[in-house]
């Protein structure tokens, strides 16, 4: 059964669904054509038995009977033509009294018996029973009364052939096996009809997967109805809109690599230079000036910590959500911008950084959101005056961090948390263009937004804004 069941689903979905659908039939089909065939049985042998109580109904009576028949039946049936009923009697003991008409003698059972012991009147017992020559017959078995020869119960036996009855029955059985077969054969054709037309919108599913896992090609698209909302229309959009997905996140991909390629050339190909400078000195033997060489030296440092930052930022920006989600803890925003403000400190000795912070707590990767709010002081510490001054406040799960710098043009502003970009005016300035990308995919995933405009009086103020409460969640027992 096991491997029938195996077998089973190893076969298409199609040839699944109308084999099923032709099981359903045929057990359907097949409880009616047995109901019916018990019900036109029944009905039959309700004739039959109506012919028999006909039968006992007609006038005559016990003596008569007994006067009449013989301890053995006709030798020739044939004798009475046109008479196929059976009459006879019979006593406690058993033994029949045949009427001289009948075909043949009625076999007597231990109910015929009963019937007598019993004494039964009015209602007589039907049965299926055979004659003397193994024909089928219908029983009927009537008590009569006591012989007054010998002081025995008699019972009258009336019965009719049942060879139509079976041969009608037999027919219908035919007949209703035939109209079955017929019938489960064409609900196995249907059923194979509508599955090919119900998954025919699956094959064309099939067919694009199968093209976009040989081609690569994911501006296929299934067209599916407007107004459809069955389950193949749903699983065609999830596919259209997967496939929408995967190629956006190729394309970003694709350009991400582009402009690493390109941030990547400026910076080896000056530290290219540098260096075949130094080596041509050694080779020559013509040392550069000391202050050249400390010029050159200091350079290719510059130019490795811009490349470290690149690589770093890159990193960043390539690992998965799900690495994210697994470092994902409550942290004090406070803790995480103070530790932000001494590396900013450090960074710019000649500003001067003020800080109002109040208690937040919130969800997110400690060290990626120090990461993106020291991006936000770096960028303030950047643009920032010879002596100036930085403002930055915390409450109630909003940052504000404020510089005194050129600011941002306000048409730039739409493009200054996009991957790379760096302001026409800044590009001269140390830099990845990716700090502020960061910053944005981090507070995002932290389920908070951040936002740039011009501060009133020159400079820029940055807003970060994050979900949480000013108090830690209770710790579990």
């Amino acid at each position: 059964m096991r491997r029938l069941l195996r077998r089973f689903q190893t076969l298409p979905i199609r040839s699944r669904l109308a084999m099923l659908v032709a099981a359903a039939v045929a057990f359907a089909v097949a409880a009616v054509s047995v109901t019916c065939w018990f019900i036109v049985q029944g009905k039959l042998y309700d004739q039959v038995n109506d012919d028999l109580n006909e039968m006992a109904g007609r006038p005559g009576t016990v003596n008569q009977l007994l006067n009449r028949c013989t301890q053995n039946p006709p030798e020739n049936p044939q004798n009475y033509p046109g008479r196929n009923n059976y009459v006879q009697a019979i006593k406690e003991s058993g033994t029949p009294c045949v009427d001289p008409s009948s075909p043949g003698t009625v076999k007597v059972t231990g109910s015929d018996k009963d019937v007598i012991k019993d004494g039964k009147f009015l209602r007589g017992t039907f049965r299926n029973g055979t004659d003397d020559h193994g024909n089928a017959v219908r029983v009927l078995t009537l008590y009569l009364g006591v012989d007054q020869t010998d002081g025995q119960g008699v019972a009258l036996q009336l019965a009719v052939p049942l060879k139509g009855t079976q041969s009608t029955l037999n027919e219908l059985a035919l007949i209703l096996l035939l109209v079955s077969g017929v019938g489960v054969l064409g609900a196995g054709a249907a059923g194979l009809a509508v599955a090919r037309a119900g998954l025919r919108p699956v094959d064309k599913l099939t067919e694009a997967v199968e093209h976009v896992a040989r081609t690569e090609d994911l501006s296929i698209r299934i067209p599916v109805e407007d107004d459809a909302e069955d389950e193949v229309a749903r699983l065609s959009r999830s596919f259209n809109s997967m496939t929408a997905s995967l190629a956006s996140s190729r394309d970003l991909q694709q350009q991400l690599i582009a402009d690493a390629g390109h941030e990547l050339r400026t910076p080896l190909t000056s530290l290219r230079t540098n260096i075949e400078l130094l080596s041509r000195s050694e080779e020559t033997g013509r040392p550069l000036p000391p202050a050249d060489r400390k010029a050159l030296l200091a350079s290719v440092k510059a130019q490795m910590t811009e490349l470290a930052a690149l690589i770093g930022d890159l990193q960043e920006l390539s690992r998965s959500e799900g690495q994210r989600g697994e470092r994902v803890q409550v942290v004090s925003l406070e803790d995480i911008v103070e530790a932000a403000l001494r590396r900013a400190r450090l960074r710019g000795p000649e500003l001067t950084i003020t800080a109002d912070l109040h208690p937040w707590y919130v969800r997110a990767e400690p060290s990626a959101l120090e990461r993106a709010i020291v991006n936000i002081l770096d960028n303030a510490v950047k643009f920032s005056p010879e002596g100036g001054a930085i403002e930055v406040e915390l409450g109630s799960g909003i940052l504000t961090v404020r510089d005194h710098g050129p600011g941002i043009p306000a048409e730039e502003l739409p493009y200054v948390f996009d991957r790379f970009w760096r302001s026409p005016s800044a590009r001269a300035l140390p830099g990845s263009g990716l700090g502020l990308s960061i910053v944005a995919r981090t507070v995002e995933q932290a389920g908070g937004e951040v936002t740039l405009s011009r501060a009133e009086g020159g400079g820029t103020v940055a807003t970060v804004r994050l979900p949480g409460a000013p108090m830690p969640p209770p710790e579990g027992p």
